[in-house]
């Protein structure tokens, strides 16, 4: 029993990790390396809910090809990626790559393994890299007495006539409207909570 190809053997995924990126420069891309069917996810790298590829997937069958912009696109983790790959390879679809180190087709034997391989590894190396050298950069801004997140609404001043109001048998949400500020912003100012 043969199985039929899809009338689109160059089948295109996209990935935009934010709503407001632009996927264009992908899809130009795949339009002239001859797609025809187009499949595009809105999510970051670590988002592991894509329906779009997931739908990809299912579409492909032997003798297409999962073609996309860029590696990073199909996922961050080496272990994903692999899986991936080997899978498609296993099911007799070729994984195409346009830009980047690893331009070209996935082969998932011989010396192609094991150069996809290290340079996965490599990308995921270097986003461990720039994580921590973000957690050193908060730490040290930490240490000089910098705190990073958003600003307390309620300074010492505001927090002392909030205690006083209380202390008087003032709600929550008469406070606030006092102070300017939400009766939730007075709740965890007084109660010590956050969230």
């Amino acid at each position: 029993m043969s199985i039929i190809a899809n009338a689109d053997p160059l089948v295109a995924y996209l990935r935009a990790s934010t709503d407001s990126q632009d996927a264009q420069l992908q899809l130009d891309a795949l339009t002239d390396a001859g797609c025809t069917k187009f499949f595009t996810d809105k999510a970051s790298g670590k988002n592991t809910d894509r329906p779009e590829l997931a739908k990809a997937l299912d579409y492909l069958r032997e003798g297409d090809t999962l073609v996309v912009w860029k590696l990073d696109r199909l996922g961050r983790s080496t272990k994903d990626v692999l899986t991936l790959a080997e899978d498609l390879y296993a099911r007799g679809v070729s994984l195409r790559i346009l830009t980047g180190t690893l331009a070209g087709s996935y082969s998932p034997s011989g010396e192609g393994k094991f150069f996809f391989t290290m340079m996965v590894a490599f990308a995921e190396l270097e986003r461990d890299m720039i994580v921590e050298r973000t957690k050193a950069g908060l730490a040290a801004a930490k240490a000089q007495g910098k705190v990073g997140g958003r600003p307390k609404v309620m300074d010492a001043k505001m927090i002392g006539q909030a205690q006083a109001m209380k202390g008087e048998g003032k709600s929550y949400g008469a406070i606030g409207k006092a102070l300017g500020v939400g009766q939730a912003t007075v709740y965890r100012a007084l109660t010590g909570t956050t969230g």
